[in-house]
């Protein structure tokens, strides 16, 4: 298959959705031309319809207000997937994540409509529910430019951005192989979880022999806004969180933190942006026995209202030089919001759009649960000066523990008849 853009999916993304080499089922061309015909008429999301167009200038799933629900996938592309094979594969999975964010089953029959001597094309756990906000935004690790190994197996090495790089290892970290990196990376965000949980199902189910999923991350309960819209939520320590976050309604702020200007990397990035993810365990059952002073102490800020210590209301700026009794500063040196906020870091600001979670019990019977970490910045070295500083100093330390660590390359939104990322290849 050539490098251009794909109308349907290909005959090996049919191998997939059959799983046993069934073929002539798929989106044709008449389906991604129906997919695209809704996506354009979704040029804004309405509270009847709250579909987002999958075809625009940035992925959505970036600016976009944010969902309730997460279901993240990193993926390693599979031994012996060739360059034209990667190449299909992100071309059959645009086609169904323009379905998919359209409210739409996959495929020309979906998941009912189909020979019943085959398997459906469409898994079809997300009939009758409406797309709930759907969003689907693709990435790319290092390690799909260069492998463990050096060998640049699809020819795009030289074309790999040069802060593309492993994370460093942050003083603390914990981090669990299985639960880091990835060739690439799908975020899926809906206000439904089954919706996201479909969505990561079907692309999986259509990677079939050219990808796996390295590991996956299920969230609930948004721990960031991205609108002036949404009230700020709080995270599992109850405390809100994202308060300064960048909004929507903020272009200026996004051009100058978010996206991958024209000359800030390889042409195929910019308006593109970089991902990190990590998951933050939070130790909950000591949390839960420390007293409401230490708690606000260690955020620097009230648990109720979310004001600064140094007094107001939630959005009020910190005041970091008024000191209270013995001449300490209200908002102490090791205090949360202190070290992460953008006057201690040099005026750096990164889009936040992370989810609770909360994935049972461990061995000794405490909760596995926490907030997985998702932001997106211009530049990586952003979200390292930052967690750099937080992981030397902050008090909060003493209550999380990072285990999982990933970085992707977020390629610019996909045109209207190509396929995400296809300027990489170009």
């Amino acid at each position: 298959m050539s490098d251009g853009a794909s109308g349907g999916l290909s005959r090996r993304g049919l191998l997939g959705l059959a799983g046993a080499g069934v073929a002539g089922l798929g989106l044709g061309v008449g389906g991604d031309r129906a997919v695209i015909a809704v996506a354009a008429s979704a040029t804004a999301p309405s509270p009847a319809t709250d579909v987002y167009p999958f075809y625009q200038e940035h992925q959505a799933g970036i600016l976009t207000p944010a969902q309730d629900r997460l279901h993240f996938a990193a993926f390693d592309v599979s031994a012996g997937t060739t360059r034209a094979g990667l190449i299909e594969l992100l071309q059959d999975w645009t086609v169904a994540a323009a379905a998919m964010a359209a409210g739409r089953d996959i495929g020309d029959f979906g998941a009912v409509s189909g020979p019943y001597d085959a398997p459906p094309e469409d898994t079809g756990e997300a009939l009758d529910l409406p797309a709930s906000g759907l969003t689907i935004t693709f990435g790319f690790g290092p390690s799909l430019f260069e492998d463990a190994d050096g060998v640049d197996r699809f020819g795009i090495r030289a074309r790999r951005p040069d802060e593309l790089t492993e994370l460093p290892h942050f003083p603390g970290d914990m981090l669990e192989p299985g639960r880091s990196g990835g060739d690439l990376c799908i975020q899926a965000c809906a206000d439904d979880p089954q919706v996201a949980v479909h969505a990561i199902r079907n692309l999986s189910r259509i990677a079939f022999g050219r990808a796996v999923i390295r590991w996956s991350q299920l969230g609930f309960g948004r721990t960031s806004s991205t609108s002036t819209s949404q009230a700020t939520p709080r995270n599992l320590f109850g405390f809100k969180d994202g308060t300064s976050n960048i909004k929507a309604e903020e272009p200026g702020a996004a051009d100058a933190h978010v996206w991958v200007g024209a000359g800030g990397g390889p042409a195929w990035l910019a308006g593109g942006s970089y991902l990190v993810a990590r998951r933050i365990r939070m130790t909950i059952e000591t949390w839960d026995r420390s007293i409401l002073r230490e708690q606000e102490a260690v955020f620097g800020r009230d648990k109720g209202e979310g004001a600064p210590l140094s007094g107001g209301t939630e959005f009020t700026a910190p005041d970091f030089a008024i000191t209270g009794r013995g001449d300490l500063p209200l908002i102490g040196a090791a205090a949360h919001v202190r070290l992460a906020h953008p006057t201690r870091n040099a005026g750096i600001r990164m889009l936040r759009r992370g989810y609770n979670f909360v994935d049972g019990t461990d061995a000794l019977g405490r909760l596995d649960a926490g907030l997985f970490f998702i932001s997106f910045q211009s530049t990586p070295e952003n979200f390292t000066a930052v967690q750099l500083n937080l992981a030397r100093h902050d008090a909060l330390n003493e209550y999380i523990r990072h285990v999982g660590s990933a970085l992707f390359a977020v390629p610019p939104g996909a045109a209207r008849g190509s396929y995400v990322g296809a300027a990489l290849f170009a």
